[in-house]
């Protein structure tokens, strides 16, 4: 069968699992569409309800190709069953499209569904898509589901796409899962023009829906493995289904709803809003008509939380953080450094090269190199949905963006937009007058098409370039395609032939993870990746800063517990010891088994503050605050007269003093004042840490030429004790011997 051909029947098998699901879901809630909406809520509504029997299969480490194709056939044989009656009302929707509004959808829908489909066909290119969003898919399929990661961050995320990817992946790989994300991108302006001829206004949602379909954004994130676009249509048909219930109050609507928000928090974390829109809407509307509230909030947070609870309680059972990797001083855990979180929300609300916040209009719709993508100019006009607000339908819809937008300081990025788009959009085309609104459209269109946006925009600017319908076809070889496409897809090849099987490989960049099967562990995605980076820095921070020792001495006795405690008020920066050193006398105490160390925070790498290595170090990785400390049990009374700690001077201002336990619970103040001298690092620290590096299960390192110490390990590869294995597009792949 050809390629393309095995491709498409994998989407299409994915997308008819999802609208059977639907039907049967609709069905047993008995609730009834117009002639022309059924099918799009049954897709949207059955997505949500294949991705938890996807994660269930997952989870029961059930995800085989042989399972998933008998568990799609047996949904769709049992919809053309039971799932065929109750479902769509013999009415059809009030004011359809007049004739010139037909025409213009038709040409503008039609001319971008070629230029959307062809690249979703095409294989998988983008940033995301490529790496982690199908590298984990990749490795669920291979693992035949869910194991414990906790070296990927982005594992922890909710998965709810990746779900519909997996179960699509598993016939027709990488392309067939951009094409399951296309189909939502595809269902997104049809539910708007439909939402438009149900209150009335089929003029504005033909606007407001070629608006969302032609912007630059929405057509590169829908024909991408990515989930932004499927949020954006999850939140609209929610939206959609309230509505709807308003009119026609039965509990299957609200159930409906209820999985629907529930999904927005599966599909991506930011989609939680979902629950309280719908919670809050619900209960308005009830209050207002004074009507029962209890049981009707309840069957919709239920129906929501039977969606939300599985991802939570997987990450609950395997990180010790149900919302990880967020939240992690609430729900403290080695696996996320709080630093690291800290550090990540701070980047996520300042881009690189973004001047100021009143650049981003202007960044977020013409030139999009910045925020890494744009919607196009027309949308520097929507101001102009506020007129809307004359009408409760606009005030309904501009009430949704507003809410659907609150988490986009979170992350300024273009595409935490796509949520809103579609209430505003419809906003704007309900404001548009007569004569404006097709003049809107077709200028969007003109300005939104590659050969076009290309003499505006931002020469980085994500988006769709060309139609690359040879490639799509596979008559352009796949290899070749993606060597041009996506530059760093060669080096996971590379891994691919010279790491041997269940090889991991550190890496400082992200890498195209989904074109190989060997385990790539990037340094800023873990708590592990985080303390392999602060290994391979140490030799290059200690030839730059000479090694500081804190010597606290005291009168000699016995004590079983010691305590360095550290007492400045809360600052910037961290608290670190990369050795706690204790004395009787000249002579240092021999580490012994017996001994019991604790910390606080970050009790699980205490022991690296007690392992004789200059290359590990005990951190806080957090900024300080007072009552931090480090503790050492003796077991059993053992006489001291001093405590030496051993780091480097890049760290906050703290202020140590050591302590005694006298009695169960009972410190007393030993030392506050301490003798602080310097000295060389000493020598064979770069095999040292290549040697710590191997102790926890690497063996290989991926650099790229931009990388902080590319250049001091290639300079220095004999000192540190690395072979270099394949120099490939501005890489270098080693071996750590």
């Amino acid at each position: 069968m050809p390629p393309a051909l095995t491709i498409l029947l994998a989407a299409a098998f994915t997308v008819a699992a999802c609208v059977a699901a639907g039907k049967l879901l609709l069905r047993v809630m008995r609730v009834r569409f117009h002639h022309g909406e059924a099918w799009l809520f049954a897709f949207v509504a059955g997505a949500a309800c294949w991705s938890a029997v996807v994660f269930a299969l997952a989870a029961a480490r059930l995800a085989r190709r042989s399972v998933f194709l008998a568990a799609g056939v047996l949904v769709i044989l049992a919809a053309l069953r039971w799932g065929r009656r109750s479902t769509q009302s013999p009415e059809t929707l009030p004011p359809r499209l007049s004739r010139p509004w037909k025409v213009v959808f038709g040409v503008v829908f039609g001319a971008f569904t070629v230029l959307y489909f062809f690249n979703a066909l095409a294989p998988e290119v983008s940033p995301d898509g490529s790496t982690y969003h199908l590298g984990l898919v990749a490795r669920y399929l291979r693992e035949h589901g869910f194991t414990r990661i906790t070296t990927s961050m982005y594992a922890n995320l909710s998965q709810g796409m990746e779900m519909l990817f997996l179960f699509a992946f598993a016939f027709g790989k990488h392309s067939a899962a951009a094409l399951v994300h296309f189909a939502f991108l595809l269902a997104l302006p049809l539910a708007m023009l439909a939402y438009g001829r149900r209150i009335g206004h089929a003029r504005a949602g033909a606007v407001g829906a070629l608006l969302v379909y032609a912007s630059p954004l929405a057509g590169v994130d829908g024909i991408s493995a990515y989930n932004d676009v499927a949020v954006a249509c999850v939140l609209f048909t929610l939206f959609y289904l309230l509505e709807i219930w308003e009119k026609d109050p039965r509990p299957g609507w609200l159930a409906a709803a209820g999985l629907l928000a529930g999904f927005g928090y599966a599909l991506k974390y930011t989609a939680l809003l979902a629950v309280p829109y719908a919670l809050g809407r619900v209960g308005w509307t009830l209050w207002r008509n004074r009507r029962p509230l209890v049981r009707p909030l309840a069957l919709t947070g239920a129906c929501a939380l039977l969606m939300i609870a599985p991802w939570m309680a997987k990450n609950w059972i395997w990180l010790g953080n149900p919302v990880s990797p967020f939240l992690n001083q609430v729900f403290p855990n080695p696996h996320v450094r709080v630093s690291f979180e800290q550090e990540y929300a701070r980047q996520m609300r300042h881009y690189a090269g973004l001047s100021s916040y009143w650049a981003v209009p202007l960044e977020a719709t013409v030139r999009g190199e910045v925020l890494n993508g744009f919607l196009g100019p027309a949308f520097l006009l929507a101001p102009l949905g506020l007129l809307a607000l004359r009408r409760r339908e606009g005030r309904q819809l501009l009430l949704a963006a507003l809410v659907f937008a609150l988490t986009y300081p979170a992350n300024v990025g273009t595409r935490f937009l796509l949520p809103a788009l579609p209430f505003v959009s419809l906003a704007m085309g309900l404001a548009a007058w007569r004569w404006m609104a097709p003049a809107l459209v077709l200028a969007h269109a003109v300005a939104s098409w590659p050969s076009v946006s290309r003499s505006y925009c931002g020469h980085y600017a994500w988006r769709v370039k060309d139609i690359p319908w040879e490639a799509a076809l596979r008559r352009t070889p796949e290899e070749r395609f993606l060597a041009e496409r996506q530059p760093r897809y060669t080096l996971a090849r590379t891994i691919e032939e010279h790491v041997p099987p269940y090889g991991q490989v550190l890496v400082f960049n992200q890498t195209p993870n989904a074109y190989t099967s060997r385990e790539l562990l990037l340094t800023y995605e873990s708590g592990l990746g985080n303390l392999l980076h602060d290994i391979l820095l140490a030799p290059r921070l200690m030839d730059e800063q000479p090694v500081r020792a804190w010597r606290f001495s005291f009168p000699p006795q016995a004590v079983r517990k010691l305590r360095v405690l550290q007492t400045a008020s809360s600052a910037p920066g961290e608290w670190h010891v990369r050795e706690f050193r204790v004395f009787h006398g000249e002579a240092e105490l021999e580490r012994k088994p017996a001994w019991r160390l604790r910390a606080h925070p970050n009790p699980w790498d205490v022991p690296l503050a007690f392992d004789n290595t200059l290359v590990t170090r005990w951190r806080s990785w957090q900024s300080m605050f007072p009552g931090m400390y480090l503790e050492l049990s003796f077991g059993a009374p053992q006489v001291v007269d001093a405590v030496k700690l051993e780091c480097t001077p890049d760290q906050g201002p703290v202020r140590l003093q050591v302590e005694a336990e006298t009695a169960p619970g009972v410190w007393k103040t030993l030392a506050t004042q301490a003798v602080i001298t310097e000295r060389r690092r000493p020598d064979r620290l770069r095999r040292a840490a290549v040697e710590e590096v191997k102790a926890r299960g690497v063996d290989y390192l991926l650099l790229y030429e931009s990388d902080i110490v590319a250049e001091e390990f290639w300079k220095q590869r004999r000192r540190w004790g690395i072979a270099e294995l394949a120099h490939v597009r501005g890489a270098r792949l080693y071996r750590l011997d």
